[in-house]
């Protein structure tokens, strides 16, 4: 099948939106479909292993970028994207993006439309509602059992499969094979041997930086790893580290996607410290909803995984592969990681169960999902 991936966001760029449409991209072609990425604004010239070594990927696939205005990016970028898409011959329209998705099924274009929050603002349920109530709408991919709740009760979408499918994000496993122990991936990456606690992704307010350096303040033996993290942000990380006087804690800043699960590997635990309200690229507080993809990543890892008790993130973890803390309660995240680094068979034993419990989370498994009785236009 033909299939056209519509971005919500500019690519290359940081931000999980922009790799989850490059992973699933690649998921797609891996499983012998015919895929073009459309992403607004121009060609950054980049050669495709420059962009390949930044999203993680060994799969090349087609790419075309849709030049927009950014006064109208949306709705322009929805219209010429799937203008695009038809052009090219695509037979079925996969995007993130509600205006795409919502000028698709108007015209009954075969339309897979995914949602990672619910619609904002006032403009959003109506652009929700074009999509759901129009002939093209296919199918609804939803991250987490607690959107697709709260769409079907405040937003009357349907809730259950085929239509409505819960699809959680994914994972290359093949990336996470023969990972080297951690004071190996310590050595390899020229890291200072200890017991080190890590943490990958970014830094936005709510995603537990605070609380980290916190935990460093009274674990003085062990070294805190944190690795990504837009420049600001890094920044800002670090200079309050500093104030603090902590010499345990090491930035690392962005690390391209190819590389990350070697810093994973050269974690001891690996630390998922989410606060009750969770800022997400755009700011808005996504804490209900998440589905992120370190969480996946970690399992992937082997590590021992350490995570604040948001009930959504119990769709997933469970205690036999994380060991779940209040998010708030810095004492309790102290005692927690003092105890798994006194007890090597526990940190062993949930390694083991994470990386029995991941293997049903593969990029492609969700793709094929994704695809399963939709037929091309």
């Amino acid at each position: 099948m033909k299939v056209a991936l519509i971005a919500p966001s500019r690519i290359p760029a940081r931000t999980a939106n922009s790799i989850q449409t490059m992973k699933m991209a690649q998921a797609f072609t891996r499983l012998g479909h015919e895929v073009a990425v459309l992403v607004p604004g121009s060609d950054p010239q980049l050669s495709w292993d420059e962009i390949a070594n930044h999203y993680g990927l060994d799969t090349e696939f087609h790419m075309q970028w849709v030049p927009t205005r950014m006064r109208t990016r949306g709705y322009g970028l929805g219209l010429k994207a799937y203008n695009a898409a038809r052009r090219w011959g695509a037979e079925v329209i996969y995007t993130r993006l509600p205006q795409a998705a919502g000028f698709s099924s108007i015209r009954g274009f075969p339309t897979i439309f995914e949602m990672h929050d619910m619609p904002r603002g006032r403009i959003g349920p109506h652009l929700f509602r074009n999509f759901l109530n129009n002939p093209g709408a296919k199918r609804l991919v939803v991250i987490t059992q607690a959107l697709a709740d709260d769409l079907a009760d405040r937003l009357g979408a349907p809730s259950e499969p085929p239509f409505t499918l819960i699809q959680p994000d994914g994972i290359d496993l093949e990336r996470y094979a023969d990972l080297p122990e951690p004071q190996n991936a310590r050595k390899e990456l020229g890291f200072a041997e200890g017991f080190t606690a890590g943490y990958t992704g970014h830094l936005y307010k709510g995603r537990g930086a605070e609380l980290l350096l916190d935990m460093a303040e009274g674990l003085p033996d062990v070294n805190f790893l944190l690795v990504g993290g837009e420049p600001a942000d890094v920044e800002r990380v670090r200079e309050l580290a500093s104030s603090k006087g902590l010499t345990n804690v090491q930035l690392t800043g962005f690390v391209p996607n190819a590389e990350l699960p070697q810093y994973q590997a050269a974690c001891d635990v690996l630390l998922m410290p989410y606060q009750s309200e969770v800022a997400a690229s755009s700011g808005g507080d996504i804490s209900d909803y998440l589905s992120p993809m370190k969480m996946f990543e970690y399992l992937a890892a082997g590590r021992a995984i350490m995570t604040s008790d948001l009930p959504v993130l119990q769709e997933v973890l469970n205690e036999e592969v994380a060991v779940i803390v209040p998010g708030d309660d810095v004492e309790a995240w102290v005692e927690v990681l003092l105890t798994l680094k006194d007890s090597s068979p526990k940190r062993t034993a949930l390694g083991q169960n994470a990386r029995m419990l991941v293997q049903q989370y593969t990029w492609e498994e969700r793709a094929a999902t994704l695809l399963n009785g939709i037929e091309g236009g």
